[in-house]
């Protein structure tokens, strides 16, 4: 069952006309952790804005939950729950009164409020903190307890958008292992833009990639990996250096140029590095540092846009 439905979907703004999102479809399945992955700037955002309601699109269509975002509003936002990129909770409030308030909104009756608060305070692992002003957490916690409160009213289709932007690399990997724990426990469809490969990679087995407000890839992460090949080895040396040759070589499948390197596609790369540095050393090409590796949603970034997701 597909949970959220989106269909030639266009977002331009009046006065110079630009193109925000411009044209995309994609579907998410009931209980899939689907990523749309992209730069800032790509579009992301305002699409989690549209499906949340929070901008009104152009053109195309889109439903949540069966809902359309234009015609239902109300009823979408009732069938969803949403994690800003920026902090939203009452810093002057307790872990538990930001949920209560929050539960309150929704209707959820005293009892039935009572048992899902210390529900997803378990699941965030936030019991022991849940009568502690919220002003008294840290980065990670605050995320944590916007996470348990968007799913506090059990909502079909959660968003999340940069859910760990701004946090360090250890508990942005806690954030990701309580996205899994929440997607595995309440079955909830979740959607969540990032411009971190390793996000996307974690938690989702299917991205759509974003860029310029278009999706220029949509499939899951092995196949978009396989579009790539084998092995990659990427070559460092002088903007200015002949690197066409590499290009000639018969166990090259593919070559590609950016700026002072060169990504060279191949079967059974570590073979092949000895041959590589031959020809650079015949032709006079000073190779800064090599690199042999699989291939990465960066890779597959680079393939289809010819740029690093961070440029």
């Amino acid at each position: 069952m597909e949970v959220i439905e989106v269909k030639d979907l266009v977002k331009r703004y009046r006065g110079n006309g630009f193109a925000a999102v411009d044209h995309i479809s994609f579907n998410v399945e009931s209980g899939e952790i689907f990523a749309l992955l992209g730069p800032n700037g790509a579009g992301k955002t305002t699409t989690i804005k549209i499906l949340t309601t929070l901008l009104k699109p152009t053109s195309g269509t889109a439903k949540v939950a069966g809902f359309d975002v234009r015609k239902d509003k109300d009823s979408v936002r009732k069938s969803i729950g949403i994690v800003f990129q920026e902090p939203s909770l009452d810093w002057r409030l307790t872990g538990r009164e930001n949920l209560d308030f929050h539960a309150r909104i929704y209707g959820i009756e005293r009892k039935a409020r009572e048992d899902r608060i210390e529900e997803v305070l378990k699941l965030v692992e936030l019991e022991d903190k849940a009568d502690v002003a919220v002003d008294k957490y840290s980065g990670g916690m605050k995320r944590r307890l916007e996470l348990a409160r968007c799913f506090i009213h059990y909502p079909k289709a959660l968003f999340l958008d940069e859910p760990t932007l701004g946090l360090d690399t250890h508990t942005r990997r806690r954030i990701w292992d309580y996205i899994r724990e929440l997607n595995d426990s309440e079955g909830v469809t979740i959607v969540l833009t990032t411009h971190h490969m390793e996000e996307a990679d974690y938690l989702c087995a299917r991205v759509g990639i974003m860029d310029r407000g278009k999706i220029i890839a949509l499939d899951t992460l092995k196949n978009l990996k396989d579009l790539i090949g084998s092995d990659l080895v990427s070559l460092e040396m002088d903007a200015s250096s002949n690197v066409e040759v590499f290009k000639k070589l018969d166990f090259v499948n593919d070559f590609r140029k950016y700026d002072d390197f060169v990504t060279l596609k191949m079967e059974r790369g570590d073979l092949r590095i000895p041959a590589i540095m031959e020809v650079a050393k015949r032709e006079g090409i000073e190779i800064k540092s090599v690199n042999l590796r699989k291939p990465s949603l960066e890779d597959v970034f680079l393939h289809f846009t010819g740029r690093r997701i961070r440029e």
